[in-house]
């Protein structure tokens, strides 16, 4: 079996799992390549991982049987760009914060590994969402699993975007910025700016606003097939355009579009894994003092 292994510093309480994780690897015969970056933050923690197989860009990670994130869910949207097209099955560890991507505890690595041995899994495709501009923004990796954004610069007011849906005029925000999201990202920044939640197979996008201007403004919810395109003004003449966490400043004379990606992510889903458990628990749904 190969595993590609991608991750970002962590504490010291979840050191003894990480350890204990590629004990277990080695035991198993398992050809691991690590990325460059969290290979540097096991060598400075002083973690054995016995690897010499290091990739450096989504372009040197092998053909591997799996891919694993040890993070939180922003180290699996890393994740994602570098698996690309390749369908490479993704196992998100949590050792971060909130997960809702990455679901497996530290606790349960060995588990997990006894799993993906046995073939006691599922495989969860995600939808993707797509950038396209006038300028190569983002290179080869114009896709993320959660959202694309369009927001004011730090130094400039309100922005207004102006929005088509497959050609035809939508409405113009007055705001802070506008979210277009995937039902796997309706748990992340859209929520926090009022949008609703997906299940994470529904085939469509969310159009979230981030601090309209008119208060009648709401989230739209539109079919992952509609081609969404903007135009922006700004008294700055730029603004900023993000793909989940990769931003770029933009000129006002750049035309944005998104659309559904033509591929997936496919998530590693254990026996125990359900995106309404997950729900319940993440975000405290029926916690009351009555219960």
């Amino acid at each position: 079996m190969k595993i590609a292994i991608h991750g970002r510093n962590f504490t010291d309480q979840t050191k003894p799992f990480i350890e204990s994780m590629f004990e277990e690897l080695a035991e198993r015969q398992v050809e691991v390549q690590l990325s460059d970056i969290y290979r540097t933050f096991l060598d400075k923690s002083g973690v054995q991982h016995h690897t010499t197989q290091i990739y450096t860009s989504h372009f040197d990670v092998f053909n591997a049987d799996f891919a694993i994130s040890l993070g939180g869910d922003g180290t699996l949207l890393e994740v994602v760009t570098h698996v690309g097209p390749r369908n490479i099955p993704i196992i998100g560890i949590n050792t971060g914060r909130l997960g809702f991507l990455a679901t497996v505890s530290p606790k349960a690595i060995s588990a997990m590994l006894d799993a993906l041995t046995s073939g006691n899994y599922t495989l969860d495709e995600r939808s993707l969402i797509s950038l396209v501009s006038d300028d190569d923004l983002f290179g080869s990796v114009p896709f993320g699993l959660n959202d694309v954004t369009i927001t004011k610069t730090e130094i400039s007011s309100m922005i207004t975007v102006h929005t088509y849906i497959d050609g035809e005029f939508l409405n113009s925000y007055w705001s802070d910025g506008l979210i277009v999201s995937t039902p796997s990202g309706s748990t992340g920044y859209s929520l926090s700016c009022g949008g609703p939640v997906l299940l994470p197979h529904n085939e469509n996008f969310i159009i979230t606003p981030i601090s309209p201007h008119n208060l009648n403004v709401r989230p739209m919810v539109v079919p992952d097939s509609s081609h969404l395109s903007f135009e922006v003004q700004s008294r700055s003449n730029t603004f900023l355009v993000s793909v989940d966490s990769r931003f770029r400043t933009v000129d006002v004379s750049t035309r944005l579009s998104v659309r559904k990606e033509q591929f997936n992510a496919r998530l590693v889903k254990m026996s125990d894994d359900n995106f309404l458990n997950t729900l319940r628990s993440k975000l405290n749904w029926g916690w009351d003092i009555r219960n």
